[in-house]
């Protein structure tokens, strides 16, 4: 039976069908917290379902041709780019996002579904060099087998998409269980297009349902081939200790707390410019959002001037005015966790509040904290939320060391001489870094399996672009 995105059923074995509880949860419109639509609570019962019909479709699935696959692979895109327009809008209300967040997510994913049908039908494998006279030696690529997929709320289409398009691509088949406050643009979307590619029953299948119902025994069980959880340290690390007594494989994208480190001979105007893109976009709720601005003294008050002045300039509002520049936040818990663990606390403990602080339901104004030491959960916590918290520092080395202090996934540095930049940028341990830009987003394509740590490193002497929002203000006053 046909199903309408928002109508409330899981996609199991080729077919959209009522969680085994026939209970159902609300999807709510970020702005305005109108009901949009309803979600499966899904539980155990409908992950062995759907794990067993994944493993059951994997063997056919994977013994295809890749241009059959990739012919599957196109009309699932196909299906997407029709219904951009739709989708985009669905994105801006279920995330709360922007449209230009929105586009992004949406586009993304297109992309990589497309890439994912080309790539299939790249390579099968490699000619190795012999060992010994007389010998051949070859290897290919074979499906893991059955993948099951955990994906958070912030990118819930692109951050499903881009394992699940090369998961598809190369053989194996799929469990999605997307975040519950995301579920129809992170997984019931996803069902449709698929669906309406004609996907064998079995391949791809979407159970929706909260962390402790779906997504930890979706996590455990033992019918997957490889798990992909990407979302908070703490659940990952759980996950982690999981897997590690079962010997299950499993590949994890976890938080960090960012820095974005702004030396001494930095142009300030460029960095708080780069700032407003790396610790705001999306109202700072991502994983690769900049939670820590280091700041050596000898530009920190010309830096924390022009990082005040455009944060106090931004609009927050319903992401459909085409005048906002940010939207509101997930959710009231992840509202209160900014405001009450992190703010809060932070100034009791003698952090200076310099412009925002202050909400309207989901809608947080950017705040910008100064004197902000290593000791405040300012510092120490992935904020997740428009927040700016300074720190300045004496010198350089100072700078690396509390940079490398935590655990983190992408930095920036801001220096005006680029081999300097460049030198700093190889002492920070993460695993991209930019030199005087914000994040481009190039982490998730270039991981290195084995021993080895890839870093990725972008030297720019000026950002390749910004949206008006973030320049406005220094403009205006220049």
């Amino acid at each position: 039976m046909p199903s309408q995105p928002g109508d409330g059923r899981l996609y199991i074995d080729g077919a959209f069908v009522p969680a085994a509880s026939g209970r159902t949860g609300v999807v709510e419109e970020k702005a305005t917290g109108k009901p949009i639509g309803s979600y499966a609570l899904g539980s155990a019962a409908d992950i062995d379902r759907a794990v067993a019909a994944a493993r059951a479709a994997q063997p056919a699935w994977g013994a295809l041709s890749a241009p059959e696959r990739a012919g599957y692979l196109r009309a699932f895109c196909g299906y997407l780019e029709a219904h951009y327009e739709e989708l985009v809008e669905q994105s801006m209300r279920e995330t709360g996002g922007v449209r230009a967040k929105a586009e992004d997510e949406v586009g993304t994913s297109i992309r990589q579904l497309a890439l994912s049908a080309v790539q299939v039908g790249e390579s099968a494998g490699d000619i190795l060099p012999p060992y010994k006279a007389g010998k051949l030696s070859l290897s290919r690529a074979v499906p893991l087998g059955v993948l099951g997929l955990i994906t958070p709320w912030n990118y819930p289409m692109n951050l499903a998409m881009r394992a699940l398009a090369p998961g598809l691509a190369f053989g194996n088949t799929v469990v999605l269980k997307p975040a519950e406050l995301t579920p129809v643009i992170g997984g019931q979307v996803l069902a449709a297009a698929a669906d309406h590619a004609g996907l064998p029953p079995g391949v791809f299948n979407v159970v929706t349902g909260d962390g402790p119902d779906a997504g930890w025994p979706l996590a455990r069980h033992q019918g997957l081939d490889m798990l992909d959880f990407t979302g908070s340290r703490e659940v990952g690390l759980a996950i982690d200790r999981a897997a590690a007594g079962e010997l299950r494989d499993i590949r994890l994208e976890l938080g960090g707390s960012n820095a974005f480190v702004v030396l001494d001979d930095a142009d300030v105007e460029l960095a708080a410019s780069c700032a407003m893109i790396a610790s705001l976009e999306f109202q700072g709720q991502t994983c690769i959002s900049a939670s820590r601005h280091i700041v050596q003294r000898a530009v920190a008050e010309d830096y924390l001037d022009a990082l005040t002045r455009r944060a106090a300039a931004l609009t927050v509002g319903d992401p459909f005015d085409p005048g906002t520049d940010l939207g509101p936040l997930i959710s009231a818990a992840q509202r209160d966790r900014v405001h009450r663990a992190i703010v809060e606390p932070s100034l009791a403990m003698g952090a200076r509040l310099v412009t925002g602080g202050s909400y309207d339901g989901l809608f947080y104004r950017p705040t910008v904290l100064a004197g902000v030491t290593a000791r405040m959960p300012a510092f120490r916590e992935e904020i997740f939320g428009p927040v700016l918290p300074v720190t300045v520092v004496d010198t350089e080395a100072e700078a690396i060391a509390l940079t490398n202090g935590l655990p983190m996934l992408m930095n920036s540095v801001f220096t005006r001489d680029l081999i300097r930049g460049l030198s700093v940028a190889e002492q920070l341990q993460a695993g991209e870094v930019h030199v005087n830009d914000a994040h481009a987003r190039h982490g998730a394509e270039n991981q290195m399996p084995g021993f080895t740590r890839r870093q990725w490193i972008g030297l720019q002497r000026t950002p390749l672009s910004f949206p008006d929002w973030a320049t406005a203000p220094a403009d205006e006053e220049s």
